[in-house]
């Protein structure tokens, strides 16, 4: 249904709902922040467009017409609506809270905290932003990061920081039916071959630790939760970041072999973005994200 056709100018019907409000042209004018005379020309438009007086004007007064008063009993609750949705809009938009991470993250860390988050903060609205190449948070679009890496950041604030370790992870059906007690050659391993280097090969894990091992990998996978999902499959071992398995680790569809673990350059951050706007929802996710990191 085309509305324009049938509804007069939207800002002539203001002036007449201020105008009606206040009984007065030069009140309304200073509500609406316009001449006098810009307001007599809205109103006289609006009755030419309609064909109708809207007020008859006596000496120092207006009196409202009957269709007038009809007409601005719906214009004020029409306005009201209106101005209603708007400030419902604006305030689910202030609770929306945008975190972006990387797959891995999200599927393992984040997503097992949520339900605990959203219990304990109902009004707000979590948006999550999954991807593996790196959140420019000077885009916009994102109110929260977490990032693997080395700060300074310049396009961030860190919030909080934690460090993790690497240890060989398997599932116990694995781990029992393992040809020896120790890791070996002839143990099935699981790489993951990510561009993003900062995931860690066994061909560095073997140089790191000093293992005479050599390892040829049985399966190989781009995605860190793919290779994680085929070692909780019993398919062989592979490297478990301990802050992204723990939940595994925990439920026992993973078990830690028993070998040295390593320490990781690199650090987990929670990140709010540089730029100086951010809203209070924003920042208090932040603040609860980075107490369930460090603890």
């Amino acid at each position: 249904m085309n509305f324009r056709r049938r509804i007069p100018s939207l800002t002539a019907l203001m002036t007449l709902e201020a105008v009606l409000r206040h009984r007065s042209f030069t009140a309304a004018a200073i509500e609406l922040g316009v001449t006098q005379a810009a307001v007599s020309r809205q109103i006289a438009t609006l009755e030419e467009e309609l064909g109708l007086p809207m007020f008859v004007r006596k000496h120092r007064a207006i009196e409202p017409t009957a269709v007038c008063l009809t007409l601005g009993t719906t214009l004020a609750q029409s306005f009201a609506s209106i101005a209603d949705a708007v400030d419902a809009v604006r305030s689910s938009q202030q609770n929306v809270v945008t975190i972006g991470a990387t797959v891995a993250f999200s599927s393992f860390w984040l997503l097992p905290r949520l339900a605990e988050f959203r219990r304990e903060n109902a009004g707000v609205q979590i948006r999550v932003i999954s991807q593996d190449a790196r959140i420019d948070l000077d885009a916009g679009g994102i109110d929260i990061a977490i990032r693997y890496g080395r700060p300074p950041f310049a396009d961030a604030k860190v919030v909080a920081s934690q460090e993790d370790v690497v240890v060989p992870v398997c599932s116990p059906d694995y781990f029992w039916r393992r040809p020896t007690a120790q890791m070996s050659d002839a143990d099935e391993f699981i790489e993951t071959d990510a561009h993003d280097r900062s995931w860690l090969s066994w061909t560095q894990w073997v140089q790191e630790t000093g293992r005479a091992l050599r390892i040829k990998p049985h399966l190989r996978f781009n995605h860190y939760t793919e290779a994680i999902a085929a070692a909780r499959a019993g398919q062989g071992i592979a490297l478990g970041w301990r802050l992204l398995v723990q939940t595994f680790l925990e439920d026992g569809t993973l078990v830690a072999l028993d070998e040295a673990e390593m320490s990781t350059a690199d650090q987990y951050h929670i990140l709010l973005p540089a730029r100086p706007r951010r809203t209070l929802a924003a920042e208090h996710a932040a603040n609860w994200l980075a107490n369930a990191l460090t603890r």
